[in-house]
């Protein structure tokens, strides 16, 4: 997984990678847009990063902070180009219009209504470019009772399911502390794109993308839907335990530390229990099916518990390792930077970053193994590539001084 950044101003692709030439708008914030943007970019997609001139992506001042640079912006805005453009301003407009002309794709996440509010809806846009593919995404959708309120991904692990079957079965329902419905969604229009682009061999024509927040989190939330349909099953918290398998559970180690045990497979849950000494399970007429296992949680809790609690994580993992049974350490970032799984993969990579120097973070998402992925550099400053990317789409000085002068840029 190549991680050598380049500069910016003299290398706005990376040669041989497979989203070469293809050239993104992302007018998104805040995070699930940009985050598809950033997954393009990653393979070597040309992303220019519009900002307004007065309100940057809020991302930039999200979490902690070195020197006044925010470093969750040094992640999400990698690979992209950063320029200023007040699209609510008629020079703005114009500017936008100039560059959907040579761009393949937009991603956006307004409002339903604010691009057709400044004349830059997709009649206009596929006017100025039909091969254009405008990316749409929103916490609800384009249309439907919801679609013009506010929202962010912590409504959507709410409104899924997802918070309703996390937690313990006598405590709250539990939010994620991180982006989770943003990043799934990111994901998920990173392939929406990719979707629309090869439609876009076969027709020649470019289309509109509307992703729902709401809509790729209830996806990976499994058959909810389908068993309430079918049995009017409602899924419950069941905490760390599962209810299609035991034992499954986080278990603490005699050191004060925790590990992970699953047993989706029958073979291995039968090998969990022949290493902590409890054979005679394997015999019971309920530990031949997974939920009928879980039924008896309890039982097997204990059993697999009491045997990680007598040992120190390192010999609990070892022996699970030789028993070719599935655990794993739960982990926090600080042993993740120093995981030799994680090494050997070299997810996590070192980028050089002007602002910062060297900073790391987490590499690409996949590896190819003909056309790599590359992190050609850290989040740019704001606007920092205004005036280079305007002049390559041909505004002379001038043109660029009159859009200063109307706060444009």
């Amino acid at each position: 997984m190549n991680a050598t950044p380049t500069t910016p101003d003299t290398d706005t692709g990376t040669c041989g990678t497979p989203l070469d030439g293809l050239r993104v708008l992302d007018l998104a914030t805040l995070f699930a847009g940009p985050m598809a943007a950033t997954l393009l970019g990653d393979f070597g997609a040309e992303v220019i990063k519009v900002e307004h001139p007065g309100r940057p992506d809020p991302s930039r001042g999200h979490g902690p902070a070195k020197d006044g640079v925010g470093l969750w912006w040094k992640v999400l805005g990698r690979n992209k180009r950063a320029i200023t453009l007040d699209l609510s301003k008629r020079g703005g407009r114009a500017t936008l219009l100039r560059l959907a002309a040579t761009a393949d794709v937009i991603v956006e996440n307004f409002r339903p209504g604010t691009l057709e509010k400044w004349d830059l809806g997709w009649e206009v846009l596929s006017a100025a470019n039909p091969r254009l593919v405008l990316t749409r995404v929103t916490a609800f959708g384009q249309f439907g009772p919801y679609a013009h309120r506010p929202g962010f991904g912590t409504l959507a692990e709410a409104m899924s399911g997802f918070a309703a079957v996390t937690g313990e079965p006598d405590a709250p329902p539990t939010l994620p502390p991180f982006g989770l419905a943003d990043s799934v969604a990111g994901l998920a229009t990173a392939y929406a794109v990719l979707t629309a682009l090869a439609a876009r061999e076969r027709t020649g024509e470019g289309q509109v993308v509307d992703m729902a927040i709401i809509e790729p989190i209830l996806a990976v939330l499994g058959p909810q839907p389908t068993w309430y349909d079918q049995l009017g099953y409602v899924q419950e918290r069941t905490g760390n335990r599962s209810a299609n398998n035991a034992p499954r559970n986080t278990y603490r180690t005699a050191d004060g530390h925790w590990v992970a045990v699953s047993t989706s497979a029958q073979s291995v849950a039968e090998r969990v229990l022949r290493l902590v000494g409890r054979p005679e399970l394997i015999d019971e007429p309920w530990f031949a099916t997974g939920a009928e296992r879980a039924a008896h949680a309890g039982v097997l809790d204990e059993a697999v518990g009491a045997w990680i609690s007598a040992r120190p994580r390192t010999e609990v993992l070892t022996a699970f390792e030789k028993a070719e049974a599935a655990a794993a350490p739960v982990q926090d970032v600080r042993e993740v930077m120093t995981d030799p799984q994680y090494q050997a993969l070299h997810t996590v990579t070192t980028v050089d970053d002007p602002e910062l120097g060297p900073l790391r973070m987490q590499n690409v998402l996949f590896r190819l193994s003909s056309t790599p992925g590359t992190i050609r550099w850290a989040g740019r400053p704001h606007g920092a590539d205004t005036d280079a990317v305007l002049g390559e789409l041909g505004l002379t000085p001038a043109e660029l001084r009159a859009l200063r002068e109307e706060g444009a840029l």
